[in-house]
């Protein structure tokens, strides 16, 4: 590729972050949960709330990319690195994404779940972005490919599973900060789960081919 095309490419991915983050932060506001990978910092997002989400979401990217590191030693791609300063742009876009709804009253569990469905478009949209972008993983997705890469086994088990277990340890970690009640992990967080893969795939066969053809610098046929 060449050097105006891979700038292309990771303006695009700043812009699905960007959506990415709106619709963490669309969904948060229905309070019924939000996608298994931010369900930890949610949960920590409303018992210690001097801190934002955002904030709390680059702390746990941050984690993951320690995390990286300690799984792939020496096999760790410096340009990886580049994950750092985009989980403070996804936090920041999150915070902004929270700005923005705050003002919107959710006055019933109707429009909770009109919330939740709107911010998986959202979300599905801007991970639709990032796929068709093709630079470089969010550092969930990094971290996953990380354990498949060493272990050998199949990324999308591995993802199911590390989904599994970010629910998991947010309704542990709730049950301990909230004296035994579940909260921040909700309906929300299954709907997001379910959904957000379906409405990938959706917006990427829907944009994939235009909006390569915007990035390569040759004409492209698809």
């Amino acid at each position: 590729m060449s050097k105006k095309e891979i700038a292309k490419r990771y303006i695009l991915f700043t812009i699905s972050l960007f959506f990415s983050a709106l619709g963490v932060a669309v969904t948060k506001h229905g309070a019924l949960g939000v996608s298994p990978i931010s369900s930890i910092a949610n949960v920590f997002s409303i018992k210690f709330i001097s801190i934002s989400l955002g904030m709390w979401l680059i702390l746990w990217n941050c984690i993951l990319i320690i995390g990286q590191i300690i799984i792939l030693r020496k096999d760790f791609k410096r340009i990886q690195l580049l994950q750092i300063p985009l989980s403070f742009l996804f936090g920041y876009f999150t915070d902004f994404g929270m700005w923005c709804v705050s003002s919107i009253t959710v006055s019933s569990y109707i429009v909770q779940l009109l919330f939740v469905l709107i911010g998986v478009v959202i979300l599905g949209f801007g991970i639709s972005l990032s796929v068709i972008a093709n630079v470089i993983m969010n550092s969930g997705e990094a971290f996953v490919k990380a354990i498949s890469d060493k272990s050998g086994k199949n990324f999308g088990n591995i993802k199911i599973g590390f989904d599994i277990c970010n629910v998991i340890l947010s309704l542990i970690l709730s049950m301990l900060l909230f004296n035994g009640t579940i909260i921040g992990t909700r309906e929300g967080t299954i709907i997001t789960a379910v959904f957000t893969g379906m409405i990938v795939k959706i917006f990427t066969k829907m944009l994939n081919c235009p909006l390569q053809k915007v990035l390569a610098t040759k004409a492209v046929t698809c």
